[in-house]
């Protein structure tokens, strides 16, 4: 959902937010969502799901366009987009492991997939940012952002910083960070439920975190 949400704020569209209990859908929800997963964007009568085909509904119909005007670069952003799955799973192996060894192991593992992203951003835009393809935000960054803000949060408590090998990402997780159209894309509790979460997964990472009990209440 919070890519969606980014992107509307970047476009400036006015929209309302309906947040889910993914452990207890409602029916409505049910009855709109075919994959029963969020996001689902309503417009007038019509849904839509899945992210990327609402990111992409929302760049065609919404100015300004945050995807590149060429088609080869149009293409390769997306292409980076698809890889976003790969990205997100290493970081949430880390964050979401279940004992010291497995995040430890997880964080050996992770320079693999964090290389790639490196060597997209020293290539693919040829400038210095500090958005992937340069001074703009785009569709890219809105995948990307959500998985990096939540890295950034657990890595709070592991403190293993995997990213510090990875200067050009670690700029560009920097960079959009301080962005208020991704930081205000979560709703104004999203610590709080992002805690309460490595708890009831019993990871790790929620055996450091001060007070985990109350914290689960």
């Amino acid at each position: 959902m919070q890519r969606a949400v980014i992107l509307m704020r970047a476009k400036e569209v006015e929209f309302e937010v309906t947040y889910v209990n993914l452990r207890d859908k409602p029916d409505w929800f049910l009855e709109i969502s075919p994959h029963g997963k969020v996001p689902v964007l309503k417009v007038d009568d019509e849904i839509l799901f899945e992210s990327n085909a609402i990111a992409e509904y929302l760049d065609e119909m919404v100015e300004p366009p945050l995807h590149p005007a060429d088609p080869i670069k149009r293409a390769r952003n997306r292409a980076w987009t698809d890889f976003t799955p790969d990205f997100s799973s290493t970081l949430g192996s880390i964050g979401y492991s279940k004992t010291r060894e497995a995040m430890e192991k997880a964080v050996a593992d992770a320079p693999i997939k964090l290389a790639r992203v490196e060597k997209a951003l020293a290539e693919e835009r040829g400038n210095d940012g500090p958005f992937f393809n340069g001074a703009e935000l785009c569709l890219v960054d809105a995948a990307y952002a959500p998985f990096l803000q939540r890295y950034r949060f657990v890595d709070r408590l592991l403190g293993n910083d995997v990213l510090k090998d990875f200067p050009l990402l670690n700029a560009w997780a920097d960079a959009l960070l301080s962005d208020e159209r991704i930081t205000g894309a979560v709703p104004p509790n999203f610590e709080e439920e992002f805690t309460a979460g490595l708890i009831r997964r019993e990871t790790y990472a929620a055996t450091l975190i001060p007070d985990a009990e109350a914290a689960a209440e």
